[in-house]
């Protein structure tokens, strides 16, 4: 019976572990936060810029007519 006990203990931390852990963390991207693409250079029709990527290149969004 006291094993079952600690069996049960054992299989309570494990699920404890197991759900604190549900995705892997990937770096911010404030580019792809804002619908954009990181092009090398200028943006160029239909796009225009809206800040810069991580990596110096320029983050540019397509234009959206209504």
């Amino acid at each position: 019976m006291r094993i079952l006990y600690q069996l049960l203990v054992v299989l309570f931390m494990m699920l404890q572990g197991a759900a604190g852990k549900h995705f892997i963390p990937r770096p911010f991207n404030p580019c792809a936060a804002q619908n954009g693409l990181c092009f090398p250079g200028i943006c160029r029709r239909p796009y225009y810029w809206i800040g810069t990527c991580n990596n110096g290149f320029s983050c540019c969004r397509r234009y959206v007519e209504v």
